[in-house]
């Protein structure tokens, strides 16, 4: 979803992009558009959950030697931090924290340091870099499944 784009330009407009989501989607911001499918504001829950895991991934990889990275199941997250019943204003400022965190935390990080991994349990190794390009495509997906999720919710009711 990143292709050739600039990881930390894709990753600073995701904000903007989540704002400008919540902002238009009104009352089907929570609003499931099928029975197991997440609604835009458990997408947005899910993104922030991200950005919160790769902080920590980003901050063991460059102060530790290869350390192990652990996955997680992003439903058990949806679901077990009660995304549906967050308050969209909270969830976004908390993801705007660690955004801004780790773009600095980018931008003063070389090219020695980007290149530092560690080791994903299920992926294996992973640098810097490729977690935060992932990151950026991860946004992307994300946000075109919010934006879906509300399509399809707008769709049922007409």
């Amino acid at each position: 979803m990143l292709g050739d784009d600039d990881p930390s330009e894709a990753q600073r407009e995701t904000p903007g992009r989540l704002r400008d989501l919540v902002a238009s989607a009104g009352p089907d911001l929570n609003v499931r558009p099928a029975p197991g499918e997440w609604s835009a504001l458990q997408c947005i829950g899910h993104i922030t959950d991200a950005e919160m895991v790769v902080s920590g991934r980003y901050r063991w990889i460059l102060a530790h030697d290869r350390p192990p990275l652990i996955g997680y199941d992003q439903d058990l997250w949806v679901d077990g931090l009660r995304h549906e019943e967050a308050d969209p204003a909270e969830l976004l400022g908390l993801f705007e924290s660690l955004r801004a965190a780790n773009l600095q935390l980018w931008a003063r990080t070389g090219p020695e340091g980007r290149a530092r991994v560690g080791i994903h349990e299920e992926r294996g190794p992973e640098s810097f870099e490729l977690t935060f390009r992932m990151l950026a495509g991860h946004d992307r997906l994300h946000l075109q499944q919010a934006r879906t999720a509300l399509e399809l919710v707008a769709a049922a009711r007409t």
